[in-house]
């Protein structure tokens, strides 16, 4: 039977590999990537039962269980092992092939909808112009960075950009030049981070950098790199210079005594400090119990 199914599944259009036990088919399935797997529940040694529990834990793969003894096992205890379908011996092979394609055309609508769901995860959080994350996956990520800080003890800064006399660029230029802005500043502010850090399009023309395990002396080499990048890049309209784009930032520690929504008022309020002293600069609160290392 074994034989015959493998050259009714050839015929067919599929590639397979036929084994007379659950050890083998396990070997097999370590080096190899298959769709399907077609298991009979009674083989020597380890069941088909047990063979369809750890595929289906440690491979992303479906398993079609065959029986021959349809009294001592059910359909309902082939799903419950992790199963996508139940077939009894003797069966058509018409009809096996029938299931077959059934269960690869449920594994391309799983496939499709996991790709969908993914899309929608990353639009949900994502702001569509400069591509960094958006507003409210801000406040999701910065309760879990103090909530970390807090477990942990280690430090946690916060950067507030806010680009300068932007509403006059706009003014000046139009807003597609000014979302060309945008979208180049999302590109440089995050050439100028780590991969534990993750910036934010906050609204308009801010922008939000959480760094976490940084103090704010380092917190501020950061910003200043990122200001500094800013103010070399030049942007261009109608093939000519435009005006030189600057950002005022805002640089703040985390303090165990205040909240979230102190911390992101203390932020603020460096930017707008940082505008105050002339733009085109980085202002630092680091708060009264901040820690101060050395800049990295």
């Amino acid at each position: 039977m074994l034989n015959s199914l493998g050259d009714f599944l050839e015929i067919s259009g599929f590639r397979s590999v036929g084994v007379s036990s659950a050890e083998t088919a396990l070997e097999l399935i370590r080096q190899n990537g298959f769709e399907i797997v077609l298991i009979d529940i009674v083989l020597p040694g380890m069941s088909g039962l047990e063979l369809t529990t750890v595929v289906k834990k440690q491979y992303d793969m479906d398993v079609i269980l065959m029986t021959g003894h349809q009294d001592e096992h059910s359909y309902e205890m082939a799903i419950q092992s992790g199963a996508s379908d139940f077939v009894i011996k003797p069966f058509r092979y018409e009809e096996l092939l029938l299931r077959i394609r059934r269960v690869l055309r449920e594994r391309e609508l799983n496939r499709e909808r996991n790709r969908i769901m993914e899309k929608l995860k990353k639009l949900a959080t994502t702001d569509g112009l400069t591509r960094l994350f958006n507003s409210r996956h801000f406040y999701n990520q910065l309760q879990l960075e103090v909530e970390r800080t807090l477990r942990y003890a280690h430090p946690l800064s916060l950067l507030f950009i806010d680009i300068d006399n932007f509403k006059i660029y706009n003014d000046r230029h139009g807003h597609l030049e000014g979302d060309k802005v945008l979208a180049r500043l999302g590109e440089i502010i995050k050439s100028c981070l780590r991969k534990m850090d993750s910036a934010y399009r906050y609204g308009g023309e801010e922008f939000t950098v959480i760094l976490p395990e940084t103090g704010a002396a380092e917190a501020r080499v950061v910003a200043e790199r990122i200001r500094a990048a800013i103010e070399k890049e030049t942007f261009m309209v109608e093939n000519a210079p435009a005006d030189k784009i600057t950002v005022s930032i805002g640089v703040t520690e985390y303090c165990s005594s205040e909240s979230i929504t102190e911390f992101i008022k203390r932020s603020d309020r460096a930017m707008y400090d940082a505008k105050d002293q002339g733009r085109n600069r980085v202002s630092i609160h680091p708060g009264p119990d901040a820690s101060n290392p050395d800049p990295r």
